[in-house]
């Protein structure tokens, strides 16, 4: 299976609602403490893993952190502060696929960092997709941090990547 096809199966699986939100969880218990999972921030590797990706989502306060690395996949959650942006930025053999958790986004893209032409907002439960070779950039624009997750493929940050700000997230990818 070639990495389109695995980025188009797991995508295709999120969107059809394959991933348990804790609203749902509460409803079938009646228990919101039983709606929660037990949430350990950490990069599973390449093992087989569930998790509950809202609550994953939800507990990080990192700007960026590793939670599933593979060969040709990676999942990453991010919490972006308001007014705090990921950056332009173009990923050559990246396609990527995001999705808002909580928090308000200025999405935007386009052929060349000159001329970001898609420009959308997005909040709770939208995907964000970024086809690969276009630059992008999203925005907090919320009053709250912006928490979302991201999928890779192929992957793009190194194994156990935990980036506390944007700032460290930049440094990190500056050093080869």
């Amino acid at each position: 299976m070639n990495t389109k096809s695995v980025l188009l199966l797991f995508s295709g699986l999120l969107l059809s609602g394959l991933t348990c939100s804790s609203y749902a969880q509460t409803q079938k218990t009646g228990n919101p403490e039983k709606a929660k999972t037990d949430v350990v921030l950490k990069d599973y590797g390449a093992q087989p893993t569930v998790i509950n990706i809202e609550d994953h989502t939800e507990a990080n306060s990192n700007y960026r952190m590793a939670l599933w690395t593979g060969t040709h996949l990676q999942l990453t959650v991010m919490s972006i502060p308001p007014k705090g942006e990921v950056g332009l930025e173009q990923h050559l053999e990246t396609d990527q696929f995001l999705r808002v958790e909580s928090g308000k986004a200025k999405v935007m893209m386009g052929d060349s960092k000159d001329a970001l032409t898609f420009v959308k907002e997005a909040e709770d439960n939208f995907a964000i997709i970024i086809p690969a070779g276009k630059w992008h950039n999203i925005i907090s624009i919320g009053d709250e941090p912006l928490k979302l997750y991201s999928i890779y493929t192929p992957v793009e940050h190194p194994f156990g990547t935990v980036q506390q700000t944007k700032k460290d997230a930049d440094e990190q990818e500056k050093t080869p």
